[in-house]
């Protein structure tokens, strides 16, 4: 199944994509695609209803915002270093265990809204991510049985500040948690729809510009392995996003560096996951999100 979530920002609600590409209003199924539903087995209980009335639902018509797929998440934990390539490009040793560090909650943003930039920032980096959502509370996971907390599989970009992140102290999540620094989606994917996770293209382009193209297959600790890790730091809930690490090509290894400025256009996805788009703009107080439809 592919999962979305419409509407204006703060009011999206549920929606489906049709085997023959149709967007779909599920509302009318009466749960948000959030904690609880997946907590109760939501899955399942969708799939039924949708095989007796998601064809009978009303179609999406355009234009119609896509929200984050799914609903905030309790934690977004991010992978940090686990691609080899983008380890050797920021100059630091390859992990002997996986890199953690947390994104706020409150980053997560539709696909193709705009990026608003924080407010003094000046070195804005974009990271095409594969972002794995858990099915249930994970704790303690045995790595041979983290694949069965896999709800499904989206897109992320994992934008960061790079002054925030790196040259102000403490940890990384300052430069990783501003508003809007994790569009996710167009839309959630399940398992059964992507046969190989540790195989899938990603990529990533500026103004049309290719500036990251790589494969899942590169990454150093694969899903199983980072599940089990977090899990026995952290207690995973359903529906939090572990964001998988990115590939070499991030604005900050280049030389001379290349940072978003206000007018750049981000691009990126992944196979089987859909694309994103992000127009930048400059830092505002208040900012309305435009409807972008585009899967």
């Amino acid at each position: 199944m592919k999962l979305i979530r419409f509407g204006e920002v703060g009011q999206e609600r549920a929606g489906m994509i049709l085997r023959g590409g149709a967007l779909i209003d599920a509302s009318i199924f009466g749960e948000d695609y959030d904690e609880k539903f997946f907590d109760s087995d939501g899955m399942r209980r969708l799939r039924r209803w949708a095989a007796t009335f998601a064809s009978a639902q009303p179609k999406l018509r355009v234009p119609a915002r896509l929200g984050p797929p799914i609903a905030r998440p309790s934690k977004i934990v991010c992978i940090g270093l686990n691609y080899r390539d983008h380890a050797r490009e920021t100059g630091m040793a390859l992990p002997d265990e996986p890199v953690i560090f947390m994104k706020a909650s409150s980053a997560t943003a539709g696909p193709y809204d705009d990026l608003v930039m924080p407010r003094n920032a000046s070195k804005v980096d974009w990271e095409i991510e594969l972002g794995v959502v858990i099915g249930k509370r994970a704790s303690q996971v045995a790595e041979g049985r983290a694949m069965d907390y896999v709800a499904g599989y989206l897109v992320v970009n994992d934008f960061s500040e790079r002054s925030y992140q790196l040259e102000r102290g403490g940890q990384w999540c300052k430069g990783k948690s501003a508003d809007g620094f994790a569009p996710m989606g167009p839309y959630f994917v399940t398992p059964d729809e992507i046969p190989n996770a540790h195989d899938l293209k990603l990529w990533l382009a500026v103004n049309g510009k290719t500036m990251q193209k790589s494969s899942t297959a590169n990454m150093i600790f694969g899903i199983p392995k980072i599940i089990s890790y977090v899990s026995h730091f952290m207690t995973l809930l359903p529906g939090d996003v572990i964001s998988t690490g990115t590939p070499s090509g991030v604005g900050m290894a280049r030389k001379p560096a290349r940072y978003l400025r206000p007018g750049d256009v981000v691009e990126s996805g992944i196979e089987g996951l859909g694309r994103q788009r992000q127009e930048i703009q400059p830092w505002q107080q208040r900012f309305t999100t435009k409807p972008k439809p585009s899967v």
